[in-house]
């Protein structure tokens, strides 16, 4: 074997020596979390995580993993995504266990798919373990069902977050207004106010119902009921934040049923 084949022997080996696993941590109840995620943190040699990843799933950790903070907020970002995915690629080549982890499901609305694909690219092995996404848990932690036979047989989800230098197509909210009976919207509460004009002026109605879901299926969960009408106001007069689920339609009326019978968090 002559120096060069030596060389791009050792770093195949290199590149092989770890796996990344893109796991879905769900939306913050640690009882939602998988027992196939959990036992990947038990035994994780590095866990690479996200912002709104619970502090009950943190403390499954393996307490000798390296724990890194990647988690991205509004106006916050610890790593930027590159330096993130760079960071994934890195560590697969000194260290077994990868463990990306990620709020709800990796490939819902959590850049999962960008990643694997970048991943797969470099030639590191990679698994997604998917996780219970905010947009079905959330909502059912509110008493709200996202169909009813009465109300909805069908269901739109979607980003409210609009970000700057867009790497994704426009939301056609007109589209979106007649898709389905039930729209659930992800990180929509800063672009509120947008979203409502964009629904009305698509033909709904300002009395639909609709519910916001703060730190759903969390001890601090906290819900604001209105219809697009008062939304707007209903929040800036409680200050209602981020991050919190919106749900639209009819199936919001069941919530004065069915929250009694919520979760105890």
């Amino acid at each position: 074997m002559n120096r060069q084949d030596a060389k791009d022997a050792k770093k195949e080996v290199k590149k092989c020596l770890g796996k990344v696993y893109l796991v879905g941590a769900g939306p913050g109840d640690p009882g939602l979390f998988t027992l196939k995620g959990k036992a990947l943190l038990e035994c994780a040699d590095v866990v690479i995580y996200d912002a709104l990843v619970s502090p009950a799933i943190l403390a499954m950790i393996n307490p000798q993993a390296e724990k890194i903070d990647a988690g991205k907020r509004r106006g916050r970002h610890s790593l930027v995504q590159d330096e993130t995915t760079q960071l994934l690629i890195s560590k697969a080549q000194t260290e077994a266990v990868v463990v990306r982890l990620k709020g709800g499901d990796p490939f819902v609305f959590g850049r999962g798919g960008e990643e694997m694909e970048d991943l797969v690219k470099a030639g590191v092995p990679v698994e997604v373990v998917p996780g219970v996404t905010s947009g079905i848990a959330v909502p059912a932690y509110a008493g709200i069902p996202l169909t009813h036979r009465a109300y909805s047989s069908s269901v739109t989800f979607v980003t409210g977050h609009e970000a700057a230098g867009k790497y994704r197509p426009l939301v056609k909210w007109q589209a979106i207004a007649h898709g389905s009976e039930t729209i659930v919207i992800y990180m929509g509460i800063h672009n509120l106010p947008y979203i409502v004009e964009q629904l009305h002026l698509a033909g709904l109605s300002l009395d639909t119902p609709i519910a916001l879901v703060r730190w759903g299926t969390r001890p601090e969960q906290e819900e604001l009921i209105g219809c697009l009408g008062t939304i707007v106001a209903q929040v800036e007069a409680t200050q209602f934040g981020a991050p919190a689920i919106a749900v639209i339609g009819d199936v919001v009326n069941l919530h004065k049923i069915l929250s009694r019978c919520r979760p105890i968090l």
